[in-house]
């Protein structure tokens, strides 16, 4: 009799490619502002390279007699705050007084929420360096978007 002894098919290795997702979203508090929470989007780097091709444009450079890639800024920042703000709540004007300068405003004005819009949230990140900072931080370090913390 010949026995044979069967091996076990190989396991298939694991694809990173098959597991990647192209974006997570994720709540923070802003500091200083109590209930104020940003919804943040995590963007792989494939899909920062598309939202910047898609603001770059061929411009021809007659120095160099040569063509060379322009970022549109003001499309940039549409697309960005399009693609990595997802939304807010809790955002008082008396928060935005403290990032914006801003006429006077009464107390009953400083309580009322801002509705999130685009034009918001552009309005904030083109005029509000520290909230621009620190929307830039958080969506570039990787480690705010996974449950490593």
């Amino acid at each position: 009799m010949n026995d044979t002894v069967k091996k076990a098919p190989a396991a298939q290795p694991v694809s990173l490619k098959s597991l990647m997702t192209p974006s997570k979203t994720v709540e923070f508090e802003y500091p200083g502002c109590d209930d104020f929470i940003v919804s943040l989007c995590y963007l792989a780097r494939e899909e920062l390279m598309k939202l910047r091709n898609r603001c770059t444009k061929q411009v021809f450079n007659k120095k160099t007699r040569s063509y060379e890639d322009q970022m549109d800024d003001d499309k940039f920042l549409e697309e960005y705050t399009k693609g990595v703000i997802k939304g807010w709540k809790g955002f008082k004007l008396g928060y935005a007084k403290n990032m914006l300068l801003l006429g006077e405003l009464s107390p009953e004005q400083e309580e009322s929420e801002l509705e999130f819009t685009q034009e918001n949230i552009e309005v904030l990140m083109k005029n509000s360096p520290d909230f621009d900072t620190w929307v830039t931080e958080m969506v570039g370090d990787l480690e705010n978007f996974t449950n490593s913390k």
